[in-house]
């Protein structure tokens, strides 16, 4: 599917893009707001590639795609209407703890600017292929001064992201906050404007100084900070938010802007930015320092734990202090950070490469060999999720890997100059000087990696984990009732001929059983999106209907999908349209790419908010394959978690 010409044609057959109030997404619908709902054009939009149905409900027209797909399309819907809000970012900023909503903060101010990072760090990786001693003592403009002017225009591109870095965080961090994002670029221009002394120059120079009315204020420009504009922006976007509710409307375009620049920017140079610059190289300054203390010890620690970081989340709170570490190189020497992540990504790589040589199960050697190659390069998710999580022991080897390389890193004090590809292409972020003993860090966490993947294989039988030692026409579980099974787990069967897969899911929570067409949600009911059952829950506490992988967890958890042992796909929908409590209400207990067995709990969901918030818990366990399999649902008025709600049969 081309998700952009999709996208297109979705905004276009809507009313276009000044129809549009808010776009948002759950697990399987676009949904928008429009403000004329009479402009839309359902013929048009049901006829698009991908579109499964349409649907208007409480103002709000749903398009379904599906799982997985809807993700896409948001996504290229979102980049096509440009600067337009999807909601309030104070209601975004409900979610979650302080620790978590602290990253996704970070997270969401720092991801958008990182291409620009990216590409000054790589430019300076260029620069000094240039002009480092590589080729016996000489560089390359020595040996071939042609090149002095391309390596000196190269550098001024190279420095631009950086030394400018204020702005683009100003940006992109006050557009977060709920401000101008124009404002806030403005502001961090102020910050880096000529007239200031350079920050880079500090204690080489002296400053010039505004005497106003007797009070001396120092002209310090905050080139290559992060801590001082985030602050900044903070404060620009709260005065201008509080002005816009005070100004008449007829004064508001005028004073409001001038205010809040005006405001910020005395707040910035008199007292906000000294403090937090301070912060700052405090910060970098302590880190790397910890760093070199610790030594090969810290190093192998930080390797260790970068995988389960990664899983978490949290490794999106590295970006502002490694963009920190970057931009005050002068004084850190570069950062570790990435570092570690190349020596996490390619010891994940070497785990998957071991498996692809040692599985003789054809599905798994498919998925290893595109999985292993992109975590080489630098992308994990589909290694880690795919092959190395799933199979556990691989995922170990890898973290042992992962130890190893960055200890060597760590003793040996090899460091990165810029962000980039964390992996096999790191070599142009490092320092020209540390690409042998990045190369060494390299082997190190491959070899550890790859050796005790093969380890674990034998010693674990791991070949009877990746489907290679399934054997078929196994005795079949029997059933006394509908809607009761026996005991035991999952009843996965193969046909004497082998030519069917049997799998049987069981009821996910305790309440009635319907089949879906009686689903209180029209979309659902239209069995649009597959097939399976509606439960009118009387508990709130969702169970795994078989053992498999969680292979989706919704943000707002309402929403979670597991794929089954037999490679059946399940999607178990919590209550209607409570996408739009944000995951208020909702409490997960697994994590995506988890492995869970039947009854292990999924989602704890509050039935009483749900009903106070107007909207009807009913929950739906669909099978979204649709086509590919020959479903049957069983109903019961009164079922228990655990009773057999669908059973799924599949012809090979």
């Amino acid at each position: 599917m081309d998700y952009a010409k999709t996208a297109s044609l979705v905004i276009q057959y809507v009313g276009g893009k000044s129809n549009i109030k808010s776009v948002t997404h759950c697990a399987t619908r676009l949904r928008f707001q429009l403000r004329d709902n009479e402009l839309r054009d359902e013929e048009a939009i049901s006829d698009l590639e991908g579109v499964k149905g349409v649907f208007l409900t409480q103002s709000q027209f749903q398009i379904i795609f599906g799982s997985g797909t809807v993700n896409m399309v948001c996504d290229e819907v979102q980049k096509q209407l440009g600067a337009l809000e999807e909601k309030p970012e104070e209601k975004e900023e409900a979610k979650g703890n302080v620790v978590q909503r602290f990253i996704k903060m970070l997270s969401d101010i720092f991801v958008p600017i990182i291409p620009a990072i990216v590409a000054g760090g790589l430019l300076m990786g260029l620069n000094n292929l240039l002009t480092s001693p590589l080729i016996n003592g000489q560089s390359i403009i020595e040996l071939y001064p042609v090149w002095q002017g391309l390596a000196s225009a190269i550098n001024t591109f190279a420095n631009a992201p950086f030394t400018f870095l204020p702005v683009l965080i100003g940006f992109s961090a006050t557009k977060k906050f709920g401000g101008n994002a124009f404002l806030g670029a403005a502001m961090g221009m102020i910050m880096v404007h000529p007239d200031l002394l350079n920050a880079y120059q500090i204690g080489l120079a002296q400053p010039p100084v505004w005497d106003i009315f007797g009070f001396q204020i120092a002209a310090i420009g905050y080139q290559g900070t992060v801590l001082p504009v985030l602050a900044v922006s903070w404060i620009l976007a709260n005065i201008e938010k509080r002005l816009h509710k005070v100004t008449p409307s007829w004064l508001d375009n005028l004073t409001t802007p001038l205010l809040s620049i005006l405001v910020t920017s005395f707040l910035t140079f008199i007292c906000v930015g000294p403090v937090l610059r301070e912060a700052g190289n405090l910060l970098a300054a302590g880190i790397t320092w910890l760093y070199n203390t610790l030594g090969p010890v810290g190093g192998a620690l930080f390797g260790f734990a970068y995988a389960p970081i990664t899983m978490t989340g949290m490794h999106h709170s590295f970006i502002a202090i490694e963009t920190q570490l970057l931009a005050d190189s002068a004084h850190t020497g570069g950062s570790f950070i990435f570092s570690t992540a190349s020596m996490n990504n390619v010891a994940q790589g070497a785990a998957v490469l071991a498996v692809l040589l040692m599985t003789k199960n054809d599905k798994m050697k498919s998925i290893c060999s595109a999985s292993g190659i992109s975590a080489l390069l630098g992308i994990t998710e589909p290694a880690m999720f795919g092959v190395t999580l799933k199979l556990k022991y691989p995922f170990y080897a890898a973290m042992a890997g992962s130890a190893a390389g960055s200890a060597y890193l760590a003793a040996t004090k090899t460091l990165a100059q810029a962000l980039g590809a964390a992996g096999l292409p790191g070599f142009i972020s490092m320092k020209p000087d540390h690409y042998m003993n990045f190369a060494i860090g390299i082997i190190l966490s491959m070899g550890v990696s790859f050796a005790l993947t093969m380890v674990f294989w034998k010693k674990f039988a791991l070949d009877q984990q990746d489907g290679s030692e399934k054997k078929t026409g196994s005795k079949t579980k029997g059933r006394e009732t509908e809607g009761k099974e026996t005991e035991g787990r999952e009843a996965v069967q193969k046909a004497a001929a082998g030519r069917e897969t049997i799998t049987e899911l069981y009821v996910p929570m305790k309440g009635q059983v319907l089949d879906v067409e009686q689903s209180a949600d029209a979309v659902f009911a239209s069995k649009a999106l597959g097939n399976g059952v509606a439960i009118n829950p009387a508990e709130g506490m969702v169970c795994a209907p078989c053992d498999g992988t969680v292979s989706l967890l919704f943000p707002t958890k309402h929403a979670v999908g597991i794929t089954s042992e037999t490679g059946v796909e399940v999607l178990i929908h919590i209550g209607i349209n409570t996408v739009q409590l944000d995951g208020q209400g909702f409490e997960a207990f697994v994590s995506q790419g988890d492995k869970v067995k039947k009854g292990d709990k999924l989602i704890a969901a509050d039935l009483d908010l749900i009903r106070e918030k107007g909207m009807n818990p009913q929950t739906m366990m669909i099978l979204p394959e649709g086509g590919n399999l020959d479903v049957t649902v069983y109903p019961g008025e009164q079922a228990d978690a655990g009773d057999v709600a669908v059973k799924a049969v599949k012809t090979e």
